[in-house]
């Protein structure tokens, strides 16, 4: 016998939500490796562009953190040849140089202390929505993590290597978990490596299904109210996780080199 169905959407929702914190199981990961495994995911995912694109995470000592090195496609990351670097992007673990453009990242982990992760990339459609100068259009249930909740930066600052760069994108980032760069790319933040990887994903998904429904008509918006609730239900923590757990599963089938380590 049923006894769930004359429950309200609420009561629904917050027992759903408690299941999901109990029951829903996660690998133990190292930071390294979550890291890799997020390269490796996003690579397939259509992220690659060339070797533009830096991911991170802060590290365990303040003004830290790990980053790919320079040289190295999305592809080729693995748990121990990433870098752990300073503010200034000094090399303090591993070898090679990391991006000069990871400079940027550091402007954005000293305004943010709520980010321990970045993920920018110049994905496909993404990069091409960012040619139109114009914001991101969250238009659609599975990307409402991204709804009101992503900015957008109207001007090109150029190659983004200098401190005013940093100051000018972290600055329009503002709060927000997202940003649209025009004629760039996307960067998204979170306060776990899973967040992150979560959020790069959906953008990428957002900014091809705008596209697509640019070409065959007007977009229309979502209620405000719904949008925000979708927003709230599924940017939480162990919604990340299930979901990071989904993509670095299917990361380590087709790269199992991505671990070293065990």
């Amino acid at each position: 016998m049923a006894t769930t169905m004359n429950l309200g959407k609420a009561e629904l929702m917050t027992s759903a939500q408690k299941d999901m914190n109990t029951k829903l199981t996660t690998a133990d990961w190292t930071d390294r490796q979550k890291l890799a495994l997020t390269c490796r995911s996003l690579f397939d995912a259509g992220h690659d562009s060339g070797l533009a694109g830096q991911i991170s995470a802060r590290g365990q000592e303040p003004g830290t953190f790990l980053t790919q090195q320079l040289g190295l496609g999305f592809d080729e990351i693995t748990d121990n040849n990433l870098l752990l670097v300073d503010e200034d992007l000094r090399v303090l673990e591993g070898s090679g140089m990391p991006n000069p453009a990871n400079r940027f990242h550091s402007w954005i982990y000293r305004a943010r202390p709520d980010v321990n992760c970045i993920v920018h990339t110049h994905p496909l459609h993404a990069a091409a929505l960012s040619m139109l100068e114009i914001p991101l259009q969250v238009s659609q249930m599975d990307v409402t993590p991204l709804y009101d909740d992503c900015a957008f930066l109207p001007d090109w600052p150029g190659v983004p290597v200098g401190n005013e760069e940093g100051e000018i994108i972290s600055g329009a980032l503002g709060d927000k978990h997202a940003i649209l760069l025009a004629h760039h790319g996307q960067l998204v933040v979170g306060a776990t490596i899973e967040e992150a990887c979560s959020l790069a994903h959906l953008i990428e998904r957002a900014a091809r299904l705008q596209l697509l429904a640019m070409a065959a008509g007007e977009i229309k918006p979502l209620p405000p109210t719904l949008a925000k609730e979708a927003h709230d239900w599924t940017l939480t923590p162990r919604r990340s996780d299930a979901n990071f757990q989904y993509y670095a599963r299917k990361a380590l089938r087709s790269h199992p080199d991505a671990i070293t380590t065990s």
